[in-house]
C-alpha cells in the first residue's frame, strides 16, 4: 500500500471518529436518561450538599433528571473507578477533590484509576479550607489551638484526629498541622464525614479538620468550636475565626482543597463543550455563588484546561508533603 493510500485511510477513520462523536452529541441528553451527578463521599458531605444545590438547574438546562449518584468508600477511589468505567457519552459526571486526583496517587500504593488520563477535566468549582473542629461538650478544655497542642505534648500519641478517609484533605491537613507542630497524634480515618462527626461529637476523636461547608452549622449550633481554619486567611462565612497561622503560631500553614467536575475519557468533545457551557453558567450564577460563599467556601470557577494544569501541578506538590509528614500507604 502506497503512503498516500494510508493516509488516506488514516483519514477516513478519523472522519468516521469525529462524524460519530458528532452524531453522540446530537443525541445528547438522550430524553428521559438521567445525569448521574456521582460523588464519591456520603450524604451531607461537600459534594452531596453542593449537588442538590445545581440539581434543579441543571435539570432545567438539560431537560432531562439529574441523580446524585453516591459511590463513597476507599478515599474516594470507588467513585472514581465507577466514573471512569462508566460510558462516555455525558450521562455520567463525578465532582471529586484535589485530595481525590492529586493526593490519593501520591498516599496510596495501588490506584484503581490513572487521575490523568481517566478523565476529562470540565471545571474547577470552589476551593475548601479546613477547621481544625473539637466538640464543645465532649473536649471543653480546649478552647485553643495551644491547649490542643500542650495537651498532645503532656500525652505523645494519645490524642487522635478523625479523617475522611486515608490521603483526603482532612488527613493531610491534621498530618502537615502534627509534624510542623513536632507532636504525636494518631491519625483515625473513617469512610467519610457525618461518620467522623459523629464519632467527634461522641467523645471517640479529640479533633477533626472538617471542610468548612458541613461543620458550620454546627458551630453556629454551638455544638463544636472551631480553633482555627487552615486557608492563608480568614473566611467571610466565620471572620471571628483565626486561621491557624494566627491561632497556632505557624506562619505560612495552609492546607485547602479544591473541588471539580470530571467525565470519563473518550466522551466525545462536543458533549464536553456542553457539559462545561452548562455547569459553568450555573456555577456563575450569583444566588449559586452566594450559597457557596455562606458555606466558607470560596469559588474559583475555571475552565478544563486551567483545571489540567492546576493537577498536573498538585501531584508533585502533594507527593513532596506526603513524603515529608511520612502519609504514604505501605
Amino acid at each position: 500500500m502506497s503512503m498516500n493510500r494510508i493516509w488516506r485511510a488514516a483519514l477516513a477513520a478519523l472522519s468516521l471518529v469525529a462524524g460519530a462523536g458528532a452524531a453522540m452529541a446530537q443525541d445528547f441528553p438522550v430524553r428521559g436518561r438521567p445525569l448521574m451527578f456521582m460523588t464519591a463521599f456520603p450524604a451531607g458531605t461537600a459534594m452531596d450538599i453542593y449537588g442538590r444545590l445545581i440539581q434543579e438547574r441543571v435539570q432545567q438546562e438539560l431537560g432531562v433528571p439529574m441523580v446524585i449518584d453516591i459511590r463513597s468508600g476507599a478515599s474516594g477511589n470507588i467513585g472514581m473507578e465507577a466514573a471512569a468505567r462508566a460510558a462516555p457519552d455525558g450521562h455520567s459526571v463525578l465532582i471529586a477533590t484535589s485530595a481525590m486526583l492529586a493526593i490519593n496517587p501520591a498516599v496510596l500504593p495501588a490506584m484503581p484509576v490513572n487521575t490523568q488520563a481517566d478523565f476529562i477535566p470540565l471545571m474547577t468549582l470552589f476551593e475548601a479550607p479546613n477547621f481544625m473542629t473539637v466538640s464543645t461538650e465532649k473536649r471543653p478544655n480546649f478552647t485553643t489551638c495551644g491547649a490542643v497542642v500542650e495537651a498532645a505534648r503532656a500525652a505523645p500519641g494519645r490524642l487522635n484526629y478523625a479523617s475522611t478517609g486515608i490521603g483526603a484533605s482532612t488527613h493531610l491537613a491534621g498530618a502537615q498541622f502534627a509534624a510542623v507542630q513536632g507532636i504525636d497524634l494518631l491519625h483515625v480515618p473513617y469512610r467519610g464525614g457525618p461518620f467522623a462527626m459523629t464519632a467527634l461529637l461522641q467523645g471517640d476523636v479529640d479533633v477533626f479538620f472538617y471542610q468548612t461547608g458541613p461543620v458550620i452549622e454546627m458551630y453556629r449550633q454551638g455544638r463544636v468550636r472551631l480553633l482555627g481554619v487552615t486557608s492563608s486567611s480568614r473566611i467571610p462565612a466565620v471572620p471571628e475565626v483565626p486561621t491557624i497561622a494566627e491561632a497556632c503560631n505557624m506562619p505560612g500553614f495552609e492546607s485547602t482543597t479544591w473541588y471539580g467536575l470530571v467525565v470519563p475519557a473518550r466522551t466525545p468533545a462536543p458533549i464536553v463543550a456542553r457539559l462545561a457551557d452548562v455547569f459553568g453558567r450555573i456555577a456563575r450564577e450569583p444566588a449559586i455563588e452566594a450559597k457557596v460563599i455562606e458555606w466558607g467556601f470560596a469559588p474559583s470557577v475555571a475552565d478544563g484546561e486551567t483545571m489540567r494544569r492546576r493537577l498536573a501541578e498538585d501531584l508533585p506538590r502533594w507527593r513532596a508533603v506526603v513524603e515529608r509528614v511520612g502519609a504514604r500507604v505501605n
